[in-house]
């Protein structure tokens, strides 16, 4: 089996949202690699020049690094470190991730280019990221989904909805928390027994934004701050309806943990949603930042339960496609080329 050196924001344990490095790499350790991770820094200057340090120290050792790859500043991380990797002639394996790396594509053409050109693979967890590079002539994207451990979530049949909203993310502007607690204003004008629990971490100031705005509607809101996988999905029990608000996103694990766990999703239409969630069969989708489109979706599901029931076992069934049984296969064969 191959040594693996994992780039990415290994923060899971420092108060953030686990990503990809957080969960992608204890899996492909069971499967038998040996894997270095980079990095658990929470200081993002410092986690940068860490990367760098164990690029260098791993030079010998690493027969492939993996490299999440996002759309916003964390982008530059990735860049850097393969080109270090060039330097060392270690073969690299971006992941896209960012929602936004089509527009880095259109304005950082070049660096893009060489980026994907020198890589020994290109691994996109939606047919969304890889369509959009294949348009600008970029076809060695490997699919390869997220995925969930499908044996944790169990599939909660639920015949009758409340107005019980969850909303699973960090506060960060980009996932545009606020249209949740504009949902919930407008939701309470038929329902007024609506509620909302809001589970994540601060991130770039959309927490306090938030709680703000629920102040000035009179809204009273569930913040929980960040919570483990366990128990949010415990949690989730006592909700009828997952919503996401998201301006930008790729494929979404938290779409497809409500999906498994028999929520009804009604979210924004933006990214790579569409390809995981096909209107009205796995779920609802509305306009980015169209509060009375989603409130409106809402409505049609707690008033129609019989479309609910046929939602979410599809959507039940369609999650089983991103179970890590299937996903591994999929790993494996990439690693071991």
């Amino acid at each position: 089996m191959k040594n693996i050196l994992y780039i990415g924001n290994q923060l899971g344990q420092k108060g953030k949202t686990a990503t990809s490095i957080d969960t992608l790499g204890p899996l492909l350790e069971k499967e038998g690699y040996q894997l270095r991770y980079a990095s658990s820094v929470p200081n993002i200057s410092r986690r940068m020049l860490d990367m760098m340090y164990t690029t260098f120290k791993s030079k010998k050792w690493a027969d492939v690094v993996l490299i999440d790859t996002y759309s916003t500043k964390n982008f530059w991380f990735a860049i850097l470190i393969s080109r270090l990797c060039t330097s060392f002639s270690i073969k690299y394996i971006p992941i896209l991730h960012g929602g936004n790396l089509p527009i880095r594509l259109s304005k950082n053409p070049r660096v893009m280019g060489g980026f994907l050109n020198n890589a020994h693979a290109v691994v996109s967890p939606s047919d969304y990221l890889r369509s959009a590079f294949a348009k600008a002539g970029y076809h060695n994207v490997t699919k390869i989904n997220n995925f969930i451990e499908i044996e944790n979530y169990a599939f909660l049949e639920r015949s009758v909805l409340e107005p019980k909203l969850l909303w699973v993310r960090s506060f960060a502007g980009i996932y545009n928390p606020q249209m949740a607690v504009r949902v919930l204003h407008l939701l309470r004008e038929n329902y007024p027994k609506a509620s909302l629990t809001m589970v994540g971490p601060e991130k770039d100031g959309a927490l306090e934004a938030c709680k703000l705005l629920a102040q000035e509607l009179q809204v009273e809101v569930n913040f929980t701050g960040l919570l483990s996988k366990k128990q949010w999905i415990e949690k989730s029990k006592d909700h009828s309806i997952f919503i996401n608000t998201t301006h930008f996103d790729n494929l979404p694990v938290s779409l497809i943990e409500a999906m498994a766990l028999g929520l009804p999703v009604v979210s924004t239409d933006v990214g790579g949603i569409p390809y995981l969630i096909h209107p009205n069969v796995h779920g609802k989708l509305v306009p980015d930042n169209d509060v009375g489109a989603m409130v409106e979706n809402i409505e049609h599901l707690i008033s129609h339960p019989k479309d609910v029931m046929t939602i979410i076992t599809k959507a039940r069934k369609r999650s089983l496609d991103y179970s890590w049984k299937e996903v591994s296969q999929l790993w494996n064969s990439l690693l071991e080329s």
